[in-house]
């Protein structure tokens, strides 16, 4: 799934953080990195933003539960 203009970059990882199963960003370069992993999280978002708006992401979510928290969090927020 695409996620875009991402403003509330901590409610953003408490909800990955929330998730039960896998959540990965996919890279422009194909990669995927698990965002589950704080130490992912940081280099990541280092690399993508850098004003404190994350433009547009590609995620993938494992789990049913996952995608509804994640589709959840860009409706609210």
């Amino acid at each position: 799934m695409k996620v875009q203009n991402i403003t509330n970059i901590e409610g953003f990882f408490k909800t990955v953080d929330a998730c039960k199963g896998k959540i990965e960003l996919v890279t422009g370069e194909g990669d995927r990195l698990n965002l589950k992993s704080k130490l992912s999280q940081y280099v990541s978002m280092a690399n993508i933003f850098s004003n404190g708006e994350i433009p547009e992401l590609e995620i993938i979510a494992y789990e049913k539960e996952d995608v509804d928290r994640m589709i959840e969090f860009m409706m609210n927020n």
